[in-house]
């Protein structure tokens, strides 16, 4: 019996549920039976847009989709009726009675790809874009505990981590012993102190030759580079934090701290204000009562989250803790699009 449970909740089994998931909602979206759930629009969240390359071992697939896919995405929208509109028109626009559906499109964290990969389809497009950048990334300061944790499991087939009771060998030789060594660091850097989990990977990460900082700095943007993309008046920045950690889970001071000056950084390092701010996760262990307060406080109207769904009216008057709709790198077709624009799929999940 707890093999059958563990079956159930391994990945395969959540993909396939998913993929049946957007099917059907693409079938219904397609007969004209989504029912209202679609509601005003929608924002959509990106990380990573580049041409796929294969890796031996790569959980962060999730976290990317290739150009091509971004620019079918894009078209299958448009075709849909829906007008691409900045973030920060998206208040308004929600408020008002308008029928033409709209879609904002945010990129979390400030890949250098970006700029190079994604940008100029969303330039083809006309779709203005919003990226949220972590100051400690673009100022390579923190490293991207994930983009470590793969490339070192890529690396060796075994590492050692103290999960609390001291340091203990982690095998890391075949696909499923990295699969679960990935899991179980990841929900200790969720659970623990994190930035005291993630230093501890960062230096077992060195000690393999695998270098966190210059991962960062292959991988995000520096101020100049920020500064020559925010000359398309297209492009709009966001702030997500200055280390990157879940705030639920920090102190009152250091919460704020992180906000106030991840949104204080965003004109120094791009030269433009921040026109929102997205959560770092975004889900239910990171977002509280107490964030969302602390952007009224500091004048940010917008905040954003990982929470899955659609935009509607009754979310004009708080808009502190909106939904997005992820572009996930695993299910990159366009009757996917359809299917999440729809709002099918998030009716069913409450």
């Amino acid at each position: 019996m707890l093999r059958l449970i563990k079956s159930l909740t391994s990945p395969a089994v959540k993909r396939a549920v998913i993929t049946t998931g957007l099917e059907v909602s693409a079938v219904l979206d397609s007969l004209g039976l989504s029912g209202g759930a679609r509601g005003r629009g929608a924002i959509f969240t990106l990380h990573h847009v580049r041409p796929r390359f294969q890796r031996p071992f790569h959980p962060n697939d999730i976290l990317e989709i290739t150009p091509d896919f971004l620019d079918e995405a894009l078209g299958t929208l448009r075709a849909r009726g829906y007008d691409f509109i900045r973030i920060e028109d998206m208040p308004d626009r929600l408020a008002s009675n308008a029928s033409t559906p709209f879609a904002c499109f945010t990129l979390d964290d400030g890949n250098r790809n970006n700029k190079s990969d994604a940008a100029p389809v969303f330039i083809r497009h006309n779709a203005p874009f919003t990226i949220f950048i972590t100051k400690g990334f673009i100022e390579a300061t923190h490293s991207l505990w994930w983009e470590t944790l793969e490339a070192l499991l890529n690396k060796t087939p075994a590492i050692d981590f103290d999960f609390g009771l001291g340091p203990e060998p982690v095998p890391t030789a075949t696909p499923a012993q990295k699969l679960a060594a990935y899991q179980r660091i990841t929900d200790f850097v969720s659970s623990a102190d994190e930035a005291r989990a993630v230093e501890q990977l960062d230096t077992e990460a060195r000690k393999h030759g695998v270098d966190p900082l210059k991962i960062t700095r292959e991988l995000t943007m520096r101020a100049g580079e920020l500064r020559e993309l925010a000359g398309n008046t297209l492009v709009s920045y966001g702030a997500h934090t200055v280390s990157h950690r879940g705030l639920a889970r920090l102190s009152d001071s250091a919460s704020r701290r992180e906000i106030a000056e991840s949104i204080a950084a965003v004109e120094t390092l791009t030269g433009k204000s921040a026109n929102a701010f997205a959560y770092t996760y975004g889900d239910s262990r990171s977002v509280s009562p107490r964030e969302r307060q602390i952007l009224r406080d500091l004048g940010m109207r917008i905040g954003v989250t990982t929470r899955p769904g659609v935009l509607t009216p009754e979310m004009a008057t708080d808009m502190t803790a909106l939904p997005r709709i992820s572009f996930n790198g695993l299910y990159q077709k366009s009757r996917y699009v359809r299917a999440l624009a729809s709002g099918i799929p998030f009716r069913v999940m409450k």
